[in-house]
């Protein structure tokens, strides 16, 4: 196969813990080709989806880990493949990449996740999708109602929907003094809607990050422990990985939600879990598999590439 993948720039990859990467790897170990291009490089010109790629081989030793050629101009139709690996966050240029990719879908090209529902399938808020999994949960810009929210539970969580990494989340308590200021912050005075959850106590044991691939979950979880402190299990955050195998809770979820995202045409997910409750569904760039992988000796990108041989047979 020849797949395309929608990156990062290449130089700001750090390979010792990217999964993009070993996906690449992988597919590179199994004979398929690879193309590299970014998001700018999708163009829609003469009707017709392209992209600007380059051919890259992985290279060991040298003083880069890739060997790229020279640009040229493909349709995006004559991929086998076209993994959408942009990191987030999901802004415009983002919501506009998704418009490109669904177009260049219409006209016969392969794309994973499928664009039109990673625009669709809002990471925080599509938890919603599974009430029964999901913590008690408010999604409001109102003050009154955060406050009212926060006196039941007495402990509770703000993020933003449109953020990544554990980036402006706040743990507040009903003695909190910065509680106003908090919510002013968050909501820019109520201007900007906000996600309320009841805080689990349970983040300490981590927040774990379960893959499914074409609905199918990975056998083991990645638990980001936060550091001490914190109450953000997010790697960016500072949290540390550490890789066990799911629990019944954690295959429970991952049963019920699998067979619902890859009718959806979502390939690749991370669901974040803490405890035993949903907390996020992560479409866009889901991570993990090399802290996997090197703690478990599971190969999460080969059951990747593996799963996209029979997709696109």
């Amino acid at each position: 196969m020849n797949l395309a993948f929608i990156l990062d720039p290449l130089d700001s990859l750090k390979t010792y813990k990217d999964s993009s990467f070993a996906m690449m790897r992988a597919a590179q170990a199994r004979g398929h080709g690879l193309f590299a291009l970014m998001r700018e490089d999708v163009v829609l010109a003469g009707g017709k989806v392209v992209g600007h790629v380059r051919r890259i081989e992985l290279v060991e030793g040298g003083e880069s880990w890739y060997r790229a050629d020279a640009a040229e101009v493909r349709n995006l139709v004559d991929f086998d493949a076209v993994l959408m690996r942009q990191d987030p966050p999901f802004d415009m240029e983002y919501l506009y990449a998704t418009y490109l990719l669904e177009l260049a879908e219409a006209q016969g090209a392969r794309v994973f996740n499928r664009p039109g529902t990673v625009r669709d399938f809002n990471e925080k808020l599509s938890t919603a999708k599974f009430p029964q999994f999901a913590p008690p949960t408010l999604v409001t810009r109102r003050g009154d109602l955060i406050r009212n929210f926060l006196g039941v539970h007495g402990d509770i969580i703000l993020k933003p929907l449109d953020a990544m990494g554990g980036s402006s989340v706040f743990r507040v308590r009903a003695d909190d003094p910065n509680l106003n200021v908090i919510i002013e912050t968050m909501t820019e005075l109520g201007q900007k809607t906000v996600m309320v959850q009841r805080f689990i106590p349970e983040i300490a044991q981590g927040d774990k990050r379960i893959l499914l691939i074409d609905g199918e979950p990975v056998p083991f979880a990645l638990a980001r422990i936060p550091k001490p402190g914190e109450t953000r299990g997010n790697l960016a955050a500072g949290a540390t990985g550490v890789a066990q195998p799911l629990s019944a809770r954690d295959c429970e979820i991952a049963d019920a939600l699998g067979p619902h995202l890859r009718e959806a045409g979502l390939f690749l997910v991370g669901l974040d879990v803490i405890g035993d409750w949903l907390t996020e569904i992560n479409v866009t760039s889901p991570t993990g598999f090399q802290e996997i992988n090197a703690q478990t000796g599971f190969d999460v990108a080969g059951m990747l590439v593996e799963a996209l041989e029979r997709k696109c047979a």
